[in-house]
């Protein structure tokens, strides 16, 4: 099993994504179809690692019915506890100005994305490695995000990007906190694991990275983002992982 450092090493990839898209955002802000073909592409590369990369492992021991029923309804579950608190928390503000609510949110959907590249690594070393390449992807469309709506409050350049750079090291606690419970837990709990980690990756996909991409007026070429991501990471993936290997 690869180590626990190496695994919160690979979670710099995605920090160092959600910076760059701060940055990026910072100095001239993306317009929102741009952002929409990121989080179409984001989606896409995402869906296809856990289609791809993710089902066919945890599926692969077909007595374990039970044990993946209860990890994908408690990871729906949390995520869905996770998007009301968010909501909650987003209609208020910092004394500072700082938009309180959004910066919990979006630490703690920052957090699980973490451990969740921890957790991949109990499927594999290459599912690891592929899942955090897309979830850096998703990092990098998020920078963009947090960074313009935080530079709507606050007339600091210097500030949005140390505020965003903080929020964002959050990535690292979470894939620390993933890569030591993979270390350490008994392989018979490792599918409800698994499972927990399949269910909030397709609601990331499906009711955040989409449902935001989909503000905008849809045409082919965003819709066909999608597309290209999956099928970039599904030869990605094959190449990493040839047949009898």
């Amino acid at each position: 099993m690869i180590s626990f450092l190496s695994i919160v090493s690979f979670a710099l990839f995605p920090v160092a994504g959600a910076i760059l898209g701060a940055v990026i955002a910072s100095f001239k802000p993306p317009t929102p179809t741009a952002r929409s073909y990121i989080q179409h592409l984001a989606a896409g590369v995402v869906f296809s690692v856990v289609a791809v990369e993710l089902l066919p492992e945890i599926t692969r021991d077909h007595s374990k019915y039970l044990e993946l029923s209860f990890g994908f309804i408690l990871g729906i579950a949390v995520m869905l506890g996770m998007r009301t608190l968010s909501h909650e928390l987003e209609k208020k503000n910092g004394a500072s100005g700082l938009p309180l609510g959004l910066m919990v949110g979006v630490g703690i959907d920052i957090f699980l994305d973490g451990f969740l590249i921890g957790v991949a690594f109990a499927a594999g070393a290459n599912q690891g490695r592929l899942l955090t390449l897309a979830l850096t992807l998703e990092l990098l469309s998020l920078g963009l995000a947090v960074s313009s709506a935080l530079g709507k409050t606050q007339k600091s350049r210097q500030k949005v990007l140390m505020t965003t750079s903080s929020l964002f090291l959050i990535i690292l606690i979470g894939a620390a906190l993933g890569a030591l419970i993979i270390q350490y837990i008994p392989p018979s709990v490792m599918e409800e694991l698994l499972s927990f980690g399949l269910a909030a990756l397709l609601y990331l996909v499906t009711e955040e990275l989409l449902v935001e991409a989909h503000k905008e007026p849809e045409s082919p070429l965003a819709t066909a983002t999608f597309f290209v991501g999956f099928l970039v990471f599904l030869l990605l993936g094959m190449t990493l992982v040839p047949s009898g290997g």
